[in-house]
């Protein structure tokens, strides 16, 4: 029995592979182009299992679509700038560059054993300089065209790594990295104009319907459109008004209070004459950005001693408060609270003893006996207690409460969105420098074409909090390009959403020197015609690469508005966790071994374990499996299987040791059922037989149907359904001996069409069993099979036969039976003929091939 040698295969198949350069793609506007592209990974060190999963539904759809006839890109490049590679300068004393290429070659060497199918000349790393120079020039680009700009904003600050933490990174009020508490500061920071294409992006979503619907509601949710009414409330004992937006005008006669933000001009007018409000405004900014952090947090408030005039009675006046639930990002900064329909609202004022009116009452309830207790109603209903509001439903009184408003002079009826302007200020040294100068004459001048790229220097060290840019000697200091006077470079560097949010482009023309890409290139490979990812990315990344690709249109260098038209999201790769039952300590897998009762115990000691849930693969919990053993153990192929096999791919997988040890017996199965066939096959392009016994016939109508199933399921993402099939057909050609009439012959059909069904899951397995079967030619280059059609219709049908409406049999009947003849064989049916219990047929109705109904 020979034993397939999974180490040697895999390795001479992707040297001939490589030295063939199978994969290398140019543009050619003869064929139709097929752009795969999974998201390129940050280089930490070393791949997990998330890319291991990742990458093999690329490279599936990427050999399928390659064997389908089309033209395919699929690139791999590095997204390699980030805060990672600074912690690790600091925690091992190496420069973030040396660490990054250091991981990049270790992790460019993991992927490369997986088979994947890539162009790997074009592979890029974002802190090259060759990429980021490209990225200056269009951000100069954006500042001329008024698309990006610089302004004072409140930032999540970490007092320990004296930086600017993105929303995403402050968790519980804590620095992802230090766990410091965050502090809310002012700073100036450089912006870009995302809100300008709001409308532009919410209706975009419409045409992108191969994305998963979550995703287009998520990208909807956080562009938040709103329509509503911005009016102003006079403030008793001054000039000056308060302005609010609001989406519920039908709710003013609800009105209790009127708030501001913490940071609201009025607020900090205010505060400084008042230690106590200052003190608040302080606490509140100790709190991070994030909505998630202020709606979670305690509602508290202060109050101002100011009292507003409502808009409908000159006589009712609203306290102010400074709460600390109200963003000044949003709206004015400023709300009114109508806390009988608004939860926020209604914590808030029973916190501090304030009036709740129901002004919105169901339709069926007693306005008289209607109250709101601990949960506000914000439901549709009725006005109430509403003046000339009362008795419309609530959208007619927002439209008629706007109009008022209108009509007084007070407010405008107007749309608001909640997605913000792209804050792209970070303090630290690993990212893109900003190419602009600060001059005392001339202000903030764009760093020249010519004189561009602006290079990170090398020269830097880590010993002091804060930016490395900032405390370096020499290299922010320049002369000013307009005046020529001593001026400084900008030390803040991008956030490194900017790389990944054109990189996509860069992959269609990467040695492009003149231009961030060719123009005939791009026009060619975009958009990504199948983008692939995890659905943590389904909001910022994909939305800032959306408005990206707008900008550039917009700037001249492309002609498209969306980037990626179709979008896949895998789930995640989850295993078992670990404790030790005495220490409660976690434990990788690794540390494992079996007793003589099949149960965990320490591989060590024997120490007993306590098996915990099964959950995402995490460094902290040590569930994790380390791809380069799996790949080195079992081979890459029988990862990929496993990967495609356990469950449907937009699913969480459980990684299992009886799952891959399946998938590689399997692969053993597979070897030994072509290299050993039962008889000898016929050579490779013989004919096909006249004539084929029972058997035979059966075997080769199910070869075509494996072949026309596996071609949906893999245009279709259906993989594990793809595998089944290839299983179950394998297993019927192991029942043939190849003695009967044509089984030989079908056979070799059916070993071929196996191959080259498994071609893009296990490719180094499919191109072994190629060559054993006598082909000189690569599997890589083949074409998909094509099932017959005529041997992929069934000959029989099962056809349902009810009586008076209730199933009584199931008859196997040749298709498209002339109706007459079976109508006679259902009512021949013994169990028909039970049911009819000797009474006539008034009426038999048949649908052909699906059903006969007999009516007594």
């Amino acid at each position: 029995m020979s034993r397939y040698n999974v180490k040697e295969t895999e390795a001479k198949w992707q040297g001939v592979w490589d030295g063939k350069g199978c994969f290398t793609a140019r543009e050619d506007a003869s064929r139709p182009k097929y752009y795969v592209l999974e998201m390129f990974p940050y280089p930490s060190g070393r791949i997990h299992m998330g890319h291991v999963r990742n990458y093999t539904i690329g490279d599936v759809i990427a050999r399928f679509k390659r064997a389908k006839g089309f033209n395919v890109l699929h690139p791999m490049g590095w997204d390699a700038f980030g805060l990672p590679a600074e912690n690790a300068a600091l925690e091992k004393k190496v420069h973030p560059a040396a660490w990054t290429r250091e991981n990049i070659a270790t992790m460019r060497g993991q992927l490369k054993t997986m088979g994947l199918s890539i162009d790997w000349d074009r592979e890029i790393a974002t802190c090259d300089v060759e990429y980021y120079r490209h990225e200056q020039k269009m951000f100069l680009d954006f500042l001329k065209a008024g698309l990006a700009y610089r302004k004072e904003s409140w930032v999540n600050w970490d007092p320990v790594d004296n930086t600017v933490l993105a929303n995403e990174q402050v968790i519980d009020g804590r620095g992802w990295r230090t766990g410091a508490l965050v502090e809310k500061r002012k700073l100036s920071q450089w912006f870009l104009k995302i809100t300008a294409y709001a409308e532009d992006l919410l209706k975009g979503l419409e045409t992108l319907d191969r994305w998963p619907e979550r995703v287009r509601i998520m990208q909807e949710n956080w562009i938040g459109k709103s329509t509503g009414v911005r009016f102003r409330f006079k403030i008793k004992g001054r000039e000056e008004e308060l302005e609010v937006f609001t989406t519920r005008p039908d709710t003013l006669f609800g009105a209790s209070f009127a708030a501001i933000s913490p940071n609201h001009p009025l607020a900090a007018e205010l505060a400084a004459s008042s230690p106590e409000l200052a003190e608040f405004i302080a606490e509140c900014n100790r709190l991070g950005t994030s909505e998630e952090a202020i709606e979670t947090a305690e509602k508290r408030g202060f109050d101002t001693g100011l009292k507003v005039v409502h808009p409908f009675d000159s006589s009712w006046e609203l306290p102010v408060y400074v709460a600390n639930f109200v963003l000044m990002e949003y709206g004015t900064g400023a709300i009114f609270a109508c806390p009988a329909h608004d939860q926020r609202d209604l914590d808030f004022a029973r916190k501090y003893n304030l009036p709740v009116r129901p002004v919105v009452i169901p339709a069926d309830a007693d306005p008289a006996a209607f109250e709101v207790g601990t949960e506000a109603y914000t439901g549709p209903g009725v006005l109430r207690n509403s003046a000339f509001l009362d008795g419309l439903d609530t959208e007619s009184a927002k439209e008629e409460a706007g109009k008022r408003l209108e009509a007084a002079g007070q407010g405008e009826r107007t749309t608001q969105y909640r997605l913000r302007d792209w804050g792209v200020s970070r303090q630290r040294y690993w990212g893109c420098p900003i190419p602009v100068i600060h001059c005392e004459s001339c202000g903030i001048v764009p760093v020249p074409d010519d004189q561009l790229p602006v290079v990170l220097p090398e020269d830097v060290t880590f010993d002091k909090p804060g930016n490395p840019l900032a405390h370096h000697p020499t290299w922010k200091h320049t002369n000013c390009p307009t005046c020529g006077k001593p001026a400084l470079r900008e030390t803040d560097t991008f956030d490194t959403f900017i790389e990944s949010s054109w990189y996509f482009a860069r992959f269609c023309s990467p040695k492009t020197e003149d231009a961030a890409f060719n123009r005939e290139a791009v026009d060619y490979w975009l958009g990504v015609d199948q983008y692939i990812g995890g659905i943590e990315h389904a909001v910022l990344h994909l939305l800032y690469s959306r408005f990206w690709t707008r900008a550039l249109k917009t700037c001249g260098y492309l002609n498209l508005d969306e980037p990626f038209t179709g979008l896949f999201t895998q789930g995640m790769v989850n295993h078992e966790t670990y404790k030790d039952a005495g220490t409660g300590a976690w434990l990788a897998p690794t540390d494992l071994t079996r007793n003589d009762k099949g149960e965990w115990v320490r591989a060590d000691s024997g120490a007993p374990v306590t098996v915990g849930r099964v959950e995402k693969m995490s460094k902290s919990k040590k569930n994790v499996v380390d791809p380069a053993h799996i790949i080195g153990t079992y081979g890459a192929d029988a990862a990929r299987l496993f990967m495609l096999s356990d469950s449907p791919p937009e699913r969480d997988l459980e990684w299992t040791e009886a799952g891959i040890d399946g998938a590689w017996r399997y692969i053993n199965r597979l070897w030994r059922m072509v290299t050993e066939a039962p008889v000898e096959l016929p050579a490779a392009g013989t004919p096909t037989p006249e004539s084929f016994g029972p058997k035979a016939e059966a075997a080769r109508r199910l070869v075509h149907k494996t072949m026309a199933g596996v071609s949906e399921d893999l245009d279709k993402f259906r993989f594990n359904k793809a595998v089944a099939r290839v299983r179950e057909l394998s297993n019927a050609l192991g029942e043939l001996d190849g003695k009967g009439e044509g089984e030989a012959w079908v056979l070799r059909e059916g070993f071929e069409s196996l191959v080259r069904l498994v071609g893009p899951m296990m490719p180094h397995l499919g191109e072994e069993l190629w060559a054993q079967l006598g082909h000189a030619t690569l599997l890589a280059d083949q074409p998909w099979p094509e099932a017959d059609p005529a041997l992929v219709v069934e000959d029989s049908v099962k056809v349902a036969v009810q009586v008076n409406g209730k199933l009584r049999a199931t008859l196997e009947l040749p298709r498209d039976m002339d109706k007459d003849a079976a109508e006679q064989a259902a009512l021949a049916d013994a169990n028909v003929q039970r049911a009819m219990d000797g009474k006539p047929a008034r009426k038999v109705i048949v649908v052909p091939n699906r059903v006969i109904n007999v009516v007594v």
